[in-house]
């Protein structure tokens, strides 16, 4: 009883000493708003005092949520703790149990994947490749003295082979008499470029021929007068690939720069810029009908382009590695596709949309530095280790393997192949080598289905596989 007035006291003096103060700070600001009004205005221990003399029910209520509180909280420990301890009791078991169902559950997945593949595999469709008479060496051809990197023949008269070599001529042949290997076959050299011829291109609208090289020029040479007649300027490095258009009066380059240009055949103008590449532009296809314009690069790419947008309409990534190399099939019976060739693979296309059809046999990592397609559905790529491979277009299917043997006098290693050009019958194949030879091969005459048959067993063998292989 003697510590209530000393209480009581002590609340009355701090209450009088609030007053004053928020009178002081009331009478300075001016503004109520910004006071600060504390929640507790009153001694701890007088708090106390009050909540022990509130009404019963109000003790009873407030205890019993006490009560409640506290029952709660026991029953979430309890809980805890029991899950706790089953789960630490039967934790190794669970991960055991666990691990067990991962297993039986993977082991499923894979016999499952397994049973897909093979029936995948089972039902693949083989396709029957067309038979083709096997090729052999009939002529060599021998007058450049550097590697022979370009071939082209006219395709109206079937008359005349041009050769470009790094020996920077270009050398005019009569075909017949070179096929039969006449002294008299070569006809002329032309003289212009100053550094390795890389593409030749006949038109068979004029009596023009156009050639290309790593001097960064592109010329255009009258065959009657066997004179330059036109200079295209305006690569910035070796140009590397030419072709010609088939309806129009336009010329197509492509090189070094990593860009293809479209000349005015007439006004030398180049009339579009197809910049889209980050390499070299090393191979080019030209076509009358879309895509008219076809390219591969060295960046691994090729790139389908809009001729009178000048831009791209598809760019095909599949390839690896460098596409040095593209033949085209342009002819309805071949479906209107193209292929290409890397050291990766050697893959086939659809013209108008670029949609991947097939992968045909890889050259093992060898460098494809050239393509060639005849009429009659025969395909054959070259490498730069001298291999030549023949394949049944439609199927892929490769029926002959050929290597090139170097000539006297040249290094084992100069057996690389790099041109192929088909005659405008299709069926003679000239070779473009680094012994300084070019090469006419032809089918065998005597050779049939019964003397050289198709080896079905191996064939479908490697169709199982690669399809095992895809799935």
């Amino acid at each position: 009883m003697s510590d209530q007035p000393s209480l009581a006291a002590t609340a009355a003096e701090s209450a009088a000493k609030y007053s004053l103060k928020r009178s002081r700070i009331l009478f300075d600001h001016g503004n109520p708003s910004d006071v600060f009004v504390p929640s507790v205005l009153v001694h701890p221990e007088l708090a106390v005092k009050r909540r022990s003399r509130l009404p019963q029910d109000a003790k009873d209520k407030q205890q019993m949520q006490s009560q409640i509180t506290k029952k709660t909280q026991a029953s979430f420990t309890s809980t805890a703790a029991s899950a706790l301890t089953l789960y630490n009791q039967n934790n190794d078991e669970g991960q055991a149990a666990s691990a067990t169902t991962l297993i039986a559950d993977a082991a499923d997945e894979n016999r499952i994947i397994q049973r897909s593949s093979a029936n995948s595999a089972s039902n693949t469709n083989v396709p029957t490749p067309n038979w083709h008479a096997p090729w052999k060496l009939a002529t060599v051809l021998s007058s450049h003295l550097g590697w022979v990197r370009c071939l082209a023949v006219d395709q109206t008269s079937n008359e005349l082979l041009a050769s470009g070599s790094a020996d920077r001529t270009i050398k005019i042949w009569n075909l017949p008499k070179a096929t039969v290997g006449a002294s008299d076959a070569l006809q002329l050299t032309l003289t212009g470029h100053i550094s390795a011829i890389r593409g030749l291109e006949f038109s068979q609208k004029h009596p023009y021929l156009f050639s290309a090289a790593e001097d960064k020029k592109v010329l255009c040479w009258d065959l009657h007068t066997n004179q330059v007649v036109r200079h295209y300027h305006g690569h910035l490095s070796g140009v590397y690939c030419l072709q010609l258009h088939p309806s129009l009066d336009l010329l197509v380059t492509g090189g070094r720069d990593a860009v293809a240009r479209v000349w005015d055949m007439r006004t030398k103008q180049a009339v579009q810029i197809l910049a889209g590449h980050s390499n070299t532009v090393g191979a080019l296809l030209v076509h009358a009908t879309h895509p008219q314009i076809v390219t591969g690069s060295h960046d691994t790419t090729i790139k389908l382009w809009d001729m009178v947008a000048g831009k791209t309409v598809t760019t095909l990534t599949h390839h690896n590695k460098s596409v040095r190399a593209l033949a085209s099939a342009a002819s309805a019976r071949l479906e209107n596709t193209f292929v290409s060739g890397a050291s990766d693979a050697l893959r086939k296309w659809q013209c108008k949309d670029g949609k991947y059809l097939q992968k045909m046999t890889d050259h093992g990592g060898s460098i494809v530095s050239s393509l060639a397609l005849n009429e009659d559905g025969v395909m054959v790529s070259g490498t730069d280790d001298g291999a030549l491979k023949f394949y049944d277009y439609s199927s892929g299917h490769c029926f002959q393997s050929v290597q090139s043997q170097v000539q006297p006098g040249s290094l084992e290693a100069e057996n690389g192949i790099m041109a192929l050009q088909y005659d405008a019958t299709g069926t003679r194949l000239l070779t473009g080598e680094c012994d300084k030879t070019i090469k006419i091969y032809k089918q065998s005459e005597d050779a049939s289905e019964m003397t050289h048959p198709i080896d079905m067993a191996a064939w479908r063998k490697k169709c199982l596989r690669e399809a095992k292989e895809r799935y």
